[in-house]
Parts: C-alpha cells; sequence; structure tokens
C-alpha cells in the first residue's frame, strides 16, 4: 500500500544514489580527518605560547582556514572546476565532487580539532615537557588522547556536514541522492522521488550521529 504512493521511485536508481552518497561522504570523511587533523594540530602547535611558537605561519593557515570556511560551497564547487578536472578528468559523478567535498570541510575540522586541543590542561602538556618527551610523543601520547572525545564529536558534525555537502554538489551533476532529487524528481514535478531521497538522507544523517554519540560516550573518561 505504501509503496502505491511512491508511482514515480525507482528504487534501483535510489539504492544506487546512496551507495553513490555513502560513498563521497566515507572517502571525503576520511581526507578531511586526515587533513583537519594535520591544520588543527600545526594551528595549535604554531599559537604563541606553544611548542613551535611561530605567528607567520599560524596567521597565514588561520587565514586560509577561515577563507575556505566563508566560502558557500556551491560557489566553491565552481572555482574548483578547473582544479577538479585537472586531478580526477572530469566534473562529473561522484570523484569529481571529493576534491570540493575535501577542500571544503577540512578547514572546519581543522578548527574544530584547534579547539579541542585547547581545552587540554596546560599541566598535561607542561608535565610531559618536564620529563623529556620529544614533540612526537606528546603529539601522540598526550595531545590526541586527551582530545580524542571532542575530536570525534568535531569528526561526527563535519561527516554530517559532508552529507548536506553531497546534496548540494549533486544538483550540479556529482551523483548521489541530491542528484537523482533534483533531475529525477524536483525537475520533473516527481515530488515523491524528492520526498524518499529526503528520507534516505535524514536516515543517514540519524545514523552517523548515533555511531558518533555512541564512539564518544564510550572514550570519554571523565
Amino acid at each position: 500500500m505504501f509503496l502505491l504512493l511512491l508511482p514515480n521511485v525507482k528504487w534501483d536508481k535510489m539504492f544506487s544514489a546512496t551507495l553513490e552518497t555513502l560513498y563521497m561522504t566515507a572517502i571525503a570523511g576520511i581526507f578531511v580527518f586526515i587533513l583537519g587533523l594535520i591544520i588543527g594540530l600545526v594551528l595549535f602547535l604554531t599559537a604563541p605560547n606553544q611548542l613551535l611558537e611561530n605567528k607567520w605561519i599560524n596567521r597565514v593557515l588561520s587565514a586560509f582556514v577561515n577563507i575556505f570556511r566563508s566560502i558557500p560551497f556551491v560557489i566553491l564547487i565552481i572555482l574548483l572546476l578547473n582544479f577538479t578536472k585537472f586531478l580526477v578528468g572530469t566534473v562529473l559523478g561522484p570523484n569529481a565532487a571529493l576534491p570540493a567535498l575535501i577542500i571544503g570541510a577540512a578547514p572546519f575540522y581543522g578548527r574544530l580539532v584547534e579547539i579541542a586541543l585547547r581545552e587540554i590542561d596546560k599541566g598535561v602538556i607542561e608535565a610531559s615537557i618536564a620529563m623529556g618527551a620529544s614533540l612526537w610523543t606528546i603529539i601522540r601520547k598526550v595531545l590526541i588522547p586527551e582530545s580524542l572525545p571532542a575530536l570525534v564529536s568535531g569528526i561526527t558534525v563535519t561527516t554530517i556536514s559532508l552529507v548536506g555537502y553531497t546534496a548540494m554538489a549533486g544538483v550540479i551533476g556529482a551523483g548521489g541522492l541530491g542528484n537523482l532529487a533534483y533531475l529525477d524528481g524536483f525537475q520533473r514535478h516527481r515530488f515523491d522521488v524528492v520526498f524518499v531521497a529526503t528520507v534516505i538522507i535524514l536516515v543517514i544523517v540519524f545514523v552517523i550521529q548515533f555511531i558518533g554519540d555512541m564512539i564518544t560516550k564510550q572514550i570519554d573518561k571523565r
């Protein structure tokens, strides 16, 4: 009975579009986590009174982060069209969306990482320095473990943003649920297609949030 209310929904296409959305979100999420962690660590370590204090590196990187966080994602995709074509050979399909997804979200997550690191008790870091720990040891044994719950919460929020970005990227041919909802749904006045695509995106978001919250509770010992 329920399926009769959705006469225009092609479930094989919906399934394929869902896989494309999950693919873009997962691949971009991995790169965003790695790049964002590096950006956040550099921002934190080069800040005043930190281990690698360097005002010029900090200012330049901070400006880079602020600029790319401020550019609307749809505009960023357009600005990166030539770069995307050079990198992946096309401006259509899920792979073509990845550069914009990563460049758009990594600075955002990098700022969240920096904020998480600032919340660490300075006494813990000072104690590690007093014991002769190297920079790499401090990063690996102090900074990341101490901020891990916040890092997981940050990547959860960022991944949810990526799901929304994939929907916007779909409007200009990146594939996924956004592309299906716009081309097969909105443009053809098939609003049941738009409805189902929206529900699936909401389910993906809820699942990501649930997993992120569960992991955060497991590792947060406070």
